[in-house]
């Protein structure tokens, strides 16, 4: 449901992220909820807690909430001196042995990237709590700024982001003491309006919101007039995505896709790339970004529809993980956003063509479909195996 009256922010990368997000940290006055699906002790996460922590000296009530997979490593000194700071810590399905013993839901991560302050201010995005300019340099040298977004919000949309951060930190308190907790003094969001722009908040969960993020994309898709722009970190979207996506583009909507051309995750890259022989035959642009690595999940349709947030297009993400997403119904955010998307495609982006793809080695191109053999396979040997 969009919701009219908004105030929203794009912010590109970690560089406009967490200045943003520290001065609103120090501004908080009752609460503080954070969700991330990793939070790293490095410089930035440092500067994060530092926040966090004296917001809560000055009686800021401040819940984090982080992933117990994505944070498996956070170090017990810094949870101890949290909690003697006064912030209530909790780990989203805490799994120190994931690797030793399997289990179906433990797929099931919360891998949402959310901060709300006094229930005024929200943050939501892709952006993990890390120093973008981390990991390992790319062709010799040190990477750029890894490449993401977020978005700051303000009006009635908190209503949705409120709801949200409240029932999934009810809900784990609730798994961890073994009674229904109460909900305490949280401050109610204004609905009134502060802006003009209509934006809805989003969420991918295990029970009455399976397909709401993948819905919002396939009712835009399905409906787009002139061109289709998607960048995402990990693309490997089921049949229904790909045929909407290929019917669009036959219909003559120009639809392109900013994928991954440097990654830390080499064989989910090669099993995105067995697609993109089908997407380039049927009239799908590709381009790979090459500056540094790409985090993004973001999306613009026409001139007025965009989506900002943590959900790639893969089986993980639109059917196992917590999600959140919001869409933007805004010619000025969305050209924004599209502008930014553009530049990066024309300065710092490799495209694919058709006919150099085919020519491909036979053994790169049966690798790609062995590796995207093995994710499907995976996802159906957890009980995902109806995905399309």
């Amino acid at each position: 449901m969009f919701r009219p009256g908004n105030r929203l922010t794009l912010l590109e990368n970690g560089a406009s992220y967490f200045p943003a997000l520290l001065e609103a940290l120090d501004g908080a006055r009752q609460e503080i909820h954070l969700e991330s699906y990793i939070f790293e002790p490095d410089d930035t996460g440092r500067a994060v807690l530092d926040a966090l922590i004296r917001a809560a000296r000055r009686d800021v009530r401040v819940h984090m909430l982080l992933d117990g997979f994505g944070c498996r490593d956070f170090p017990p000194e810094i949870a101890e001196k949290l909690a003697a700071a006064g912030v209530q810590l909790m780990f989203f399905r805490p799994e120190p042995s994931f690797l030793l013993r399997f289990r179906r839901h433990r797929l099931r991560r919360m891998h949402r990237k959310i901060v709300l302050i006094d229930a005024r201010i929200a943050f939501v995005g892709g952006i993990n709590v890390i120093d973008d300019r981390t990991g390992q340099p790319l062709r010799g040298r040190q990477p750029a700024h890894r490449y993401d977004y977020a978005v700051r919000m303000e009006g009635p949309v908190l209503v949705d982001v409120w709801q949200a951060v409240r029932r999934l930190w009810w809900l784990v308190r609730w798994s961890r003491i073994g009674h229904r907790p109460g909900l305490g003094r949280d401050p109610q969001p204004d609905a009134h309006a502060i802006g003009t722009q209509p934006a809805a908040f989003l969420v991918r969960d295990n029970l009455r919101n399976r397909r709401a993020i993948e819905s919002a994309y396939l009712d835009a898709i399905r409906a787009a007039r002139e061109e289709i722009l998607i960048a995402n970190a990990y693309f490997l979207p089921g049949r229904r995505f790909r045929q909407a996506l290929i019917q669009a583009a036959r219909r003559g909507v120009r639809v392109v896709l900013l994928m991954q051309g440097a990654t830390d995750h080499r064989l989910y890259l090669l099993a995105a790339q067995a697609l993109y022989g089908h997407f380039l035959e049927n009239g799908v642009e590709i381009h790979e970004y090459r500056a540094s690595y790409l985090h993004a999940k973001v999306a613009t349709v026409d001139e007025d529809w965009s989506t900002v947030g943590s959900s790639n297009i893969d089986p993980f993400s639109l059917v196992m993980a917590r999600e959140g997403n919001v869409f933007v119904r805004d010619c000025r955010f969305t050209d924004e956003l599209r502008r930014s998307l553009h530049q990066a495609i024309r300065e710092r982006a490799r495209p694919l063509h058709a006919r150099l793809w085919r020519r491909q080695p036979w053994y790169r191109r049966a690798a790609s479909w062995a590796v995207y053999g093995l994710v499907r396979l995976a996802a159906g040997l957890v009980g995902y195996a109806g995905l399309n």
